[in-house]
């Protein structure tokens, strides 16, 4: 399949040639295709739509070790490799302590490397964002998604404006240190205004620089975190203004080649702990259940130093299940989550059981993605993403 190559530029009816049009429902982060899944997989949906066109990665870039990042560079575009996306979820809460989740993601898949015109129209990439609230103590959860193409700066990713943005939802990084940055969105129901500024370095997961998810060369991708954004702002709600305050957390991920076939879904975690350390972890599902070796992920100290996770380094055991009216599908809402070398005996549960982006787009898959809570040996919060189990 990689070899072939396409015989000219596809026309993508469902892109806008003008502003960004927001649907009703999201998209999701499972997508299934006969050559791949992946963690952390929000852009999916695109990566499908891409390869549905029989356009191929042969002109792309895998993540290989050794690659050497430079920062602020790697916080933007990465246009040699076939799918990039850039994550932002968080825990934040108003004087009273009413609870907020958020979800704003930003994905671009490549198309065609190697245009043979130069329109502003001709499609490269496809942009596709989601943007979600979870409103935990009004028990509501509101979710939505937009598709473009770049055309006359619809979207994209640049070094030079410090922005990553598809139409009005966009993150604009302060460009004098890196370090804070603007998350804006606006939907019919919600909109937000927040502030995220960290106080600990990039994280780089994995090994020699790649986050490794089968066996093979390039089987892996380029994975970066800000695994602790302090956050501030105010978010609109049906009308009604909250200024908020809390914690997020930010994934920026790129590569082109992904896992092996006999997977079924995966199970990710971003924990922020009381005492200030972190941890990411993804379980990757075999087709019996049980989690694949390539299962993987980090800890992160109090001043950010990072240390890789192997598969044996930790264990997320399922627990009370939730079945969606919407879909049908089965989502574990409370794990056992256990870290011997870090003395981390934990229980992840979440108070709104319903965080389901599940989409009413014919094709589309549906996914889980929402705030919980940490109880045990260390107290948090933090963002679950679940995949459904392909075939359901």
């Amino acid at each position: 399949m990689r070899n072939r190559v396409p015989a000219r530029t596809p026309v993508i009816p469902a892109l806008t040639d003008g502003a960004a049009q927001p649907s009703a429902s999201a998209g999701g982060h499972a997508a299934h295709h006969r050559r791949c899944l992946e963690p952390r997989l929000a852009g999916a949906v695109v990566l499908a739509l891409a390869l549905s066109f029989n356009l191929l990665a042969a002109d792309y870039r895998v993540a290989l070790p050794g690659y050497h990042y430079e920062f602020p560079r790697d916080h933007f575009n990465h246009p040699d490799f076939q799918t990039e996306w850039w994550y932002y979820t968080g825990n934040l809460h108003d004087a009273t302590g009413r609870r907020f989740g958020f979800e704003l993601t930003f994905f671009r898949a490549g198309v065609d490397r190697k245009p043979q015109t130069e329109g502003i129209w001709d499609v490269r990439d496809v942009w596709m964002a989601h943007l979600a609230l979870s409103d935990v103590d009004g028990q509501r959860f509101f979710h939505t998604e937009r598709l473009n193409r770049s055309g006359a700066g619809i979207a994209g990713a640049d070094l030079k404006l410090a922005r990553v943005w598809n139409g009005n939802w966009s993150t604009q990084w302060d460009a004098s240190d890196f370090k804070s940055q603007t998350l804006t969105a606006v939907d019919e129901k919600f909109s937000f205004s927040l502030k995220l500024r960290t106080e600990k370095p990039p994280v780089i997961h994995g090994k020699s620089g790649v986050s490794q998810k089968a066996e093979g060369e390039g089987r892996a991708s380029h994975y970066i975190s800000f695994t602790r954004l302090l956050s501030t702002g105010e978010i609109t709600l049906e009308g009604k203004k909250f200024q908020v305050e809390g914690v997020s957390w930010m994934d920026h991920e790129y590569f082109t080649e992904q896992l092996a076939m006999d997977l079924t879904g995966w199970d990710w975690f971003s924990l922020q702990f009381d005492d200030g350390t972190e941890a990411m972890l993804y379980r990757l599902r075999k087709k019996d259940g049980s989690a694949d070796p390539f299962s993987a992920g980090t800890f992160i100290d109090k001043q950010g130093r990072a240390t890789p996770l192997n598969f044996g380094d930790f264990t997320a055991t399922p627990g009370k299940e939730w079945i969606s009216p919407d879909t049908g599908t089965h989502y574990t809402i409370e794990w056992t989550i256990r870290i011997p070398s870090q003395g981390i005996d934990a229980v992840v549960s979440t108070r709104l059981a319903k965080q389901e982006l599940a989409s009413k787009i014919r094709g589309n898959p549906s996914y889980w993605e929402g705030a919980i809570n940490i109880s045990g040996s260390r107290k948090g919060v933090g963002y679950l993403e679940m995949t459904r189990a392909l075939g359901q």
